[in-house]
């Protein structure tokens, strides 16, 4: 059984209302229409509430693993700000703004786990980008799931991927 689970935020716990998984979601952040206030174009994704519910019943370490281009401290509040805008902040163990490259998440995997004193085995990444999400966890040693979508399908490794297409998935691989 799985003991952490790390889950990226844009794409996997949430996505633009307007494009849901047809278009990579950071178009929000700078299209002039939603750029102001992109949180209130963003939804949870299908069964991510009652999945993070269920998992926490279990006993299961939450934490949010999220890239953004901004200085950390400022990455770090706007990530924050968009957990609070779903209600999402009690669910989380740990909420954190990973950097932009992409190794970024597995190092900060790999921090956590030591930290924690988490052997790799009992841990799960599930992000909607292979080389944001899937690639840096495996690279790592950490078992990844990867939510389909139209924007990732004709990535040149998609289809070695362990792939779910509901968040409710993941409760399979605990």
């Amino acid at each position: 059984m799985k003991k952490i689970v790390f889950f990226d935020g844009d794409g996997t716990l949430w996505y633009p209302k307007l494009t849901k998984y047809t278009k990579a979601p950071w178009w929000v952040y700078t299209a002039a229409e939603t750029a102001k206030n992109p949180n209130k174009h963003l939804v949870l994704t299908p069964t991510t509430l009652p999945t993070l519910k269920r998992l926490r019943a279990r006993g299961i370490i939450l934490i949010i693993l999220s890239t953004h281009p901004h200085p950390p401290e400022e990455a770090d509040a706007v990530l924050k700000k968009k957990v609070k805008h779903f209600d999402l902040h009690q669910l989380f163990d740990e909420i954190h703004a990973t950097r932009a490259y992409h190794e970024s998440k597995g190092e900060m995997i790999a921090k956590i786990l030591k930290r924690r004193k988490i052997p790799k085995r009992l841990a799960l990444m599930v992000g909607d980008k292979y080389d944001w999400d899937y690639r840096p966890a495996r690279k790592n040693g950490i078992d990844a799931l990867l939510i389909t979508s139209d924007y990732e399908k004709n990535h040149a490794k998609w289809k070695i991927c362990r792939k779910i297409k509901r968040i409710r998935e993941v409760l399979e691989y605990i």
